[in-house]
């Protein structure tokens, strides 16, 4: 795919004055004023991210209502079960709360949705089956709840109460929770963008304050820190912006993981072949999918059994199985999207076509997510991609930037069943006869919010470099932008006017990979191109360079690597 480049311009006075007062290089400058920080005093806690820069729990919405109420639970010995999702985020939460509950003297059960028999969320079916497997009288829906209004008003008629702890959109009007905390209720915040394992890691805190200042001695000797692990996890696979209060328990919890005793991450690890130190790739392109994987496919219980195993004994045949499930889903996976990536090249109209909607009889609803991904990947077009049996179709959707999906969901909300989600991802339910009219609907939408310019993926430069800059004590030094991931992008440059200094080389099983030699003439660094395929167009004679610098370790040596990106002819 090429790009379009946006390389971000030049602040020679404020990178002066930050090199001058942080000591730092030019180069970590520009990126930090890249993703605008400029401030000295607010860049360090930045740059060193600790716990007690997080702020007071119960200055998120409904916070401190929904900590009362599960105080008056305890008190009453009242049985609360938390209502979990089947994603990463929604299972992480869910274990969070419920060691964090039974631990401080709740009585506390737990449900996780099925995907195929009871769909997302608080689904009318999956509620009923909840209360019959466990009959309380308060519900703690964690990472769902925020559009569903029936079946909050159906738990109420029968007595039951909910508390809703999410982040996804709010539906007008909001269900009638006892407390709805979900900072998409305030306009802005330092809350706004934390998914639900952050916002699960919050409630615990406020538990722990609101405990200790009644008395409580299990709270005063609670450590909220080995939850950090739990809170990591979720954080990245949730694909959140790693700024502000994401940043921190990013940073404290991947620190944490690196080191985790619990046995169930510790067998997870294993099996996905982590040794060391763990990083946002790590859990984003390792953990999560295999965590993901069992409720993708059948059921998220074995996920939520394997963060809680009680000991290596336990964990370990739990992750091998999760291993294989992945890899189950993995070859699903390929195939729908090879397919629907067939079907699209052979008629999309690059002119006319600015969503893609597909959708096939028994594609398997536990991949469809993914699919969109890599289908987004090929076209750059906001995708959605539908499965199902019978009549009623589920699907996932994945956006772009200047398109909101969740939005543009709600002007479609006459032709389908369920909707909701985020402005960059979203689910839906719809039956099969509406499906034209709903892609028709929203190409329409997309030709009214977009650009032609905004259908060609943007490729976000940090600067101009010369390749003797490209270090591995600068690349150590950039190092302190870690954790990296959306809202905090690993750093991009350009290098001007190179050659490659000697011929290039294939890689790899099919020789899908490319190995360059490049040179500016002061100094040469070789570079990889992952996945180029045979049909791309290869760099000759002088080019300009778009790469992220790397270090590459292989046979005890360290030597610095360009990751390419794209490249333009001189």
């Amino acid at each position: 795919m090429k790009y379009r480049w946006h390389l971000a311009p030049p602040q020679p006075l404020l990178a002066e004055k930050l090199v001058a007062d942080l000591k730092i290089s030019a180069v970590l400058a520009q990126c930090l004023l890249n993703r605008g920080h400029s401030e000295p005093a607010a860049i360090e806690p930045f740059l060193q991210p600790r716990l007690k820069q997080l702020a007071d729990p119960f200055l998120l919405p409904n916070m401190r209502t929904a900590v009362e109420r599960l105080m008056r639970a305890r008190v009453e010995n009242e049985l609360v079960v938390i209502f979990g999702d089947y994603d990463v985020d929604g299972v992480t939460s869910t274990v969070l709360l419920r060691e964090t509950l039974s631990a401080l003297g709740w009585t506390v059960e737990h449900y996780l949705p099925h995907r195929m028999d009871e769909g997302y969320g608080l689904s009318r079916d999956a509620v009923e089956n909840c209360l019959n497997k466990f009959p309380g009288k308060l519900l703690l829906a964690v990472d769902c709840g925020s559009t569903a209004v029936d079946a909050i008003a159906w738990l109420n008629s029968r007595g039951v109460e909910v508390i809703v702890l999410d982040h996804h959109q709010v539906s007008s009007p909001a269900p009638a929770a006892v407390a709805l905390v979900n900072p998409q209720l305030e306009a802005s915040g330092r809350f706004q963008e934390m998914c639900s394992a952050g916002l699960a890691f919050k409630l615990a805190h406020a538990l722990v304050k609101q405990g200790r200042d009644l008395g409580i001695a299990a709270c005063s000797e609670f450590d909220l820190k080995p939850l950090l692990d739990l809170v990591a996890l979720g954080t990245v696979a949730d694909i959140v912006p790693l700024t502000g209060e994401n940043r921190i328990l990013a940073a404290m919890g991947l620190e944490r993981l690196s080191s985790t005793a619990r046995p169930g991450l510790v067998a997870l690890k294993k099996v996905s072949g982590i040794t060391g130190v763990m990083g946002t790739t790590e859990v984003g392109f390792q953990l999560a999918p295999r965590l993901n994987a069992a409720g993708r496919l059948e059921d998220a219980e074995e996920a939520l059994r394997l963060l809680m195993a009680p000991d290596l004994a336990a964990a370990e045949p739990l992750a091998r199985n999760l291993d294989l499930r992945n890899r189950e889903r993995q070859k699903i996976e390929r195939g729908i999207a090879q397919e629907v990536i067939g079907a699209v090249r052979a008629r999309f109209n690059p002119e006319t076509d600015f969503v893609i909607v597909e959708g096939q009889l028994l594609w398997h609803v536990g991949v469809v997510g993914i699919v969109a991904s890599r289908v987004l990947q090929q076209f750059y077009r906001p995708t959605i991609i539908l499965g199902g049996d019978g009549n009623g179709w589920r699907g996932s959707g994945r956006s772009i930037a200047g398109f909101d999906l969740a939005a543009a969901l709600k002007e479609c909300a006459d032709l389908l069943d369920r909707h909701g989600g985020h402005a960059m991802a979203a689910g839906l339910s719809i039956q099969s006869e509406k499906v034209e009219a709903f892609r028709a609907r929203l190409n329409e939408l997309a030709r009214r919010a977009l650009r032609p310019e905004e259908l060609q993926a943007p490729l976000r430069l940090d600067g101009e470099v010369a390749l003797p800059q490209v270090s591995e004590a600068q690349l150590a030094e950039l190092d302190r932008l870690r954790p990296i991931g959306q809202g905090n992008p690993a750093p991009h440059f350009v290098a001007r006017n190179l050659t490659q200094s000697r011929p290039l080389m294939r890689m790899g099983a099919e020789k899908q990979h490319v190995k360059l030699w490049v040179t500016d003439g002061r100094a040469t660094h070789e570079a990889v191109w992952w996945g180029a395929g045979h049909e791309a167009s290869l760099p000759v004679g002088r080019f300009d360079l778009a790469f992220a610098p790397q270090i590459n370790e292989f046979n005890g040596r360290r030597t610095v690597q360009l990751k390419v990106l794209d490249w333009r002819a001189v």
